[in-house]
């Protein structure tokens, strides 16, 4: 729906809305301060609604604004996604829209993996749920454990995996960087 569709049935609403409740113009005008003419004109889609307009006849009325423009409901806010396995990871996506900060729920099974450190462009930020994480960023190599938090600097040559011990459960939160390809990490040349 666009905007010159919405801004087309305040009109129509605003007729029917004040019928329903039986209120002449005249009551209207005196309520709001606005033009009987000007109430008309609105009403028959001659004039276009503006805030100015609107908001003294919503409190008129004693409705929200969005009654009188017709926004459409929220819809529901619970994410529903399929989970995704990458390189032995289950991951869940936490975030619907594409672009801009994306987050994942993370499984990462028990298993025993070599450092592959690489780096992109952007931050990235972890969160431990449950189990042991190990991340090797630059020259730490640490093991976060449940309530354990990482952020860091996706430039500099990181890993995170499997301590070998058991499965981690973590949530990733990262920027549209974060979501290019990985390039493995080079030493610097003398």
């Amino acid at each position: 729906m666009t905007a010159d569709d919405v801004l087309a049935g305040v009109g129509p609403r605003l007729r029917r809305l004040r019928k329903e409740r039986e209120v002449t113009l005249a009551s209207l005008s005196e309520a709001t301060g606005i033009s009987v003419s000007t109430l008309s004109r609105l009403e028959s889609g001659l004039r276009k609604p503006s805030l100015e307009l609107l908001l003294p006849i919503a409190q008129a009325h004693q409705v929200p604004l969005d009654e009188l423009v017709g926004a459409p409901a929220v819809g529901d806010p619970r994410v529903r996604s399929e989970p995704i396995v990458r390189h032995g990871r289950t991951h869940w996506p936490l975030t619907r829209q594409p672009g801009g900060l994306q987050a994942f729920k993370v499984l990462e099974p028990k298993r025993k993996q070599e450092p592959d450190p690489q780096t992109h462009e952007g931050y990235e930020w972890l969160y431990v749920l449950s189990g042991r994480l190990r991340l090797v960023l630059g020259e730490h190599d640490v093991v976060l454990t449940a309530g354990e938090a990482a952020e860091f600097d996706t430039r500099v040559p990181h890993w995170f995996g499997s301590t070998g011990e058991g499965p981690a459960e973590f949530i990733s939160l990262f920027g549209p960087q974060g979501e290019r390809m990985h390039v493995r990490a080079r030493p610097a040349r003398s």
